[in-house]
């Protein structure tokens, strides 16, 4: 009976050490190594802290289950009958500070070195809003949006009737994508524009919150190309879940092309700005910044989502006047659901949207807005 008891114990400890050693290095089953120095040694922390907890647990339970098994009051075993151990005190005390010690070294030079950013060779501003990011490229002077694409964006519509299985990267893809160069230590600045955000991607080994009123530093070296994706991991909103981060590391030279490609592209928006829009041309990218922007609340046929977001179908507002219209969209609406977007979207992108909003769904108004209506429109 002895014999069959120990073995008992013997194969539940097996059991214990094969589960770990399984945990440890199948496919799947752990956090991601990632792509940077710091994700690096991120992981092996986590790895050198689950490797002694799980040790103390082996040896705890090891004991527990030897106690109940082999020490049990059926096979008459009489309780040991002692009040006071000066060595086992000393033991129980010692034994636990030498433990976190040896757990809080390698885990302090982590944390010393995740607030360390030092020696940046470039600074990106990153600014969380309702649902979308902003990024603002110091140096380069280039700055976007990023929000969900419109694939995804279609997808996840109620009755939409598409299969988001067929939808690569469903709710993980963006239209403006964060593109940084491989090999260069670059600070990231975050802060938020309306309310508590997060910005996080896993193979970058950290997470960041984007406070209102506040900016939090993080940095990151990428030594591998590749696009890399996240979330905001702040319940911001009802759209929470929709709001996606793509990084995509790219060469130097590839860089360098992409700053000169979206410098080119700020100057053709600034002269687009002067220039007469024709009602095809509004029309058109109205819709694309319609989707992009507006549909996640008011649905992309205009329906809405009453009471908080409101049809756009025959709506006071869109089939209104034309000042108010753009007031609203600029500004938002105190007390409302409704965002205000005169800092978020270009003069042509607000024009385009207006357009369409009031010759879609019926409304068909035949009002047109022009981009320099929208920059020279009084600001409250």
């Amino acid at each position: 009976m002895k014999r069959t008891n120990e073995l008992i114990v013997g194969l539940a400890v097996l059991v214990a050490l094969v589960v770990f050693v399984w945990g440890l290095y199948a496919v799947g089953d752990n956090m991601p190594r990632g792509v940077t120095p710091f994700s690096q040694d991120v992981y092996h922390l986590h790895m050198t802290i689950l490797g002694i907890v799980t040790v103390i647990g082996i040896l705890v339970f090891s004991a527990m289950f030897t106690s109940i098994i082999l020490h049990r009051k059926s096979r008459g075993v009489e309780p040991a009958k002692f009040t006071h151990s000066t060595r086992a005190e000393i033991v129980w005390t010692v034994i636990p500070i030498l433990i976190l010690v040896v757990m809080a070294v390698p885990a302090t030079t982590v944390l010393i070195d995740m607030e360390d950013t030092g020696g940046a060779e470039m600074n990106i501003k990153v600014t969380g809003y309702q649902w979308l990011w902003e990024y603002e490229y110091i140096e380069d002077e280039v700055s976007f949006f990023s929000a969900m694409d419109r694939d995804s964006n279609r997808a996840r519509q109620i009755g939409s009737g598409i299969d988001p299985r067929t939808v690569d990267n469903y709710l993980l893809e963006v239209d403006n994508r964060m593109v940084v160069p491989v090999e260069t230590r670059i600070r990231l600045l975050l802060t938020a524009d309306d309310v508590i955000h997060s910005w996080w991607v896993p193979e970058l080994g950290w997470k960041r919150d984007a406070i209102p009123g506040m900016v939090n530093e993080a940095w990151t070296y990428i030594k591998e190309p590749g696009v890399y994706r996240g979330q905001c991991a702040e319940l911001c909103g009802k759209d929470h879940g929709f709001m996606p981060i793509v990084v995509e590391a790219v060469s130097q030279e590839e860089y360098e092309a992409w700053v000169a490609e979206q410098q080119t592209e700020m100057v053709r928006t600034a002269l687009d700005q002067d220039r007469l829009w024709s009602r095809a041309e509004l029309m058109d990218r109205g819709s694309a910044v319609y989707e992009a922007q507006c549909a996640t609340c008011h649905q992309v046929d205009g329906s809405g989502m009453e009471p908080a977001f409101p049809s756009l179908a025959g709506n006071g507002v869109t089939t209104g006047e034309i000042e108010d219209h753009i007031r609203v969209v600029l500004e938002g609406r105190p007390g409302t659901a409704m965002a205000a977007f005169g800092e978020r979207l270009s003069p042509e992108d607000i024009a385009a949207a207006l357009t369409f909003t009031r010759n879609a769904f019926g409304n068909e108004t035949g009002d047109i807005v022009q981009p320099a209506t929208i920059s020279e429109f009084p600001r409250g």
